[in-house]
C-alpha cells in the first residue's frame, strides 16, 4: 500500500472527473430527449431547458439528435477519470489502513469532494466580490452553491463511512469481548444495509421521474437541484452500504482497539503549542490547569 499523497495528478484527475461531470448533469436533458424522451407533454419544457442552458448551440453530434461530440466525449470520460483516479490515489499518512477495490473507488470520491470544496469557496468568494465590491451580485451563485454543498455531503459521507469517522458510541463496545464485538459489526453493517435496500426501494420511482422530467429549483438560475439531488442520494447511500460490508470484511480479524479521551487529541497540534510556548520563554514548565491549580493548593 503506498502512501504517498498530494501528488499534481490526485488534484487534476478529480477535477476533470468534475469537470465532465458537470457537463453531463447540465447537458443531460439532450441526453433524456435522444436516449429516454418523455412523454409528448414533457417534451417541449425539456426541450426548452436544453435550448435555454445549452452551452455549445449549433453543434453536430455522432447522431441524431439533441446531444454533440462534447457530450459524448465527457460521457466517456466520467469513467475514464474515475478508473485512473483509482489507480493513481494514494493513502494519506493519517487515512483509514484499508484498500481494497471499494477503498480506492470511495477515497477518490473523498477527493473529488475536496475539490468540490475548492470550487464551491471559489463560487462564494466570486459572488462576494462581485456584490460588496462592484456591487453587481449573480443570479447564479448562491443556487449553485447550494447544489455543490448538496453533493459534498452526500459524498462525504461516504468518506466517512470508509475511514470510519462515523459517530460511534463505545461505552458498551469496548468492554465486550471480540467475537460479541464481531456480533455488534454484524448487526450494525446488517442495518445499514436493510436501511439502504428500503431508502432505495421506497425513493427510486420518484428520483427516477424527477430526473425524468428534469425538475428544477423555480428561482432565475433555476438549477435541476431535485432531479440531480435525488438520485444521486441514492447511489450514495447504495455505495454506503458497500463500503459498509468491505469494512465488516477489512475488520473481521483486525485486532481490537480500545478507545479512550486520548483519541481526540491531536499529537501534531500539541507538539505545535509546546514549541508555541516555548518560544514565550516558558519552556519545559508545565502550564496547564492542573498544574497551576496543583500549585495554589500547596
Amino acid at each position: 500500500m503506498q502512501e504517498k499523497s498530494g501528488s499534481l495528478i490526485e488534484w487534476i484527475i478529480p477535477l476533470l472527473f468534475i469537470l465532465c461531470a458537470g457537463w453531463i448533469v447540465w447537458h443531460l436533458p439532450a441526453l433524456i430527449l435522444d436516449w429516454f424522451p418523455p412523454d409528448e407533454v414533457a417534451v417541449p419544457n425539456l426541450l426548452g431547458l436544453h435550448m435555454r442552458n445549452d452551452v455549445t448551440p449549433g453543434m453536430s453530434g455522432p447522431f441524431e439528435g439533441q446531444s454533440d461530440w462534447i457530450d459524448y466525449l465527457t460521457l466517456i470520460g466520467i469513467p475514464l477519470f474515475f478508473i485512473i483516479g483509482m489507480k493513481t490515489v494514494r493513502r494519506a499518512p493519517m487515512e483509514f489502513e484499508s484498500w481494497r477495490p471499494a477503498d480506492r473507488a470511495s477515497v477518490f470520491i473523498g477527493r473529488v469532494t475536496m475539490m468540490l470544496i475548492v470550487c464551491l469557496t471559489g463560487v462564494m468568494i466570486y459572488e462576494v466580490f462581485l456584490r460588496y465590491v462592484l456591487e453587481a451580485p449573480t443570479l447564479w451563485a448562491n443556487e449553485l452553491s447550494l447544489w455543490i454543498a448538496g453533493f459534498i455531503f452526500l459524498c462525504a459521507g461516504l468518506y466517512a463511512m470508509q475511514q470510519r469517522s462515523h459517530i460511534r458510541i463505545f461505552l458498551l463496545y469496548d468492554v465486550c469481548p471480540r467475537w460479541l464485538q464481531r456480533t455488534f459489526d454484524v448487526i450494525s453493517t446488517l442495518l445499514i444495509v436493510i436501511f439502504a435496500f428500503f431508502l432505495v426501494y421506497g425513493g427510486y420511482g420518484e428520483a427516477l421521474d424527477k430526473l425524468h422530467r428534469w425538475e428544477t429549483f423555480g428561482t432565475a438560475f433555476d438549477p435541476p437541484i431535485p432531479a440531480t439531488l435525488k438520485p444521486t442520494l441514492l447511489i450514495i447511500i447504495m455505495l454506503v452500504a458497500v463500503q459498509a460490508v468491505v469494512n465488516l470484511i477489512s475488520d473481521w480479524n483486525a485486532e481490537p482497539v480500545i478507545h479512550t479521551a486520548a483519541d481526540d487529541i491531536d499529537q501534531d497540534e500539541l507538539e505545535r503549542l509546546k514549541a508555541a510556548v516555548g518560544d514565550e520563554g516558558v519552556g519545559d514548565l508545565d502550564v496547564t490547569r492542573g498544574s497551576i491549580q496543583g500549585k495554589d493548593v500547596k
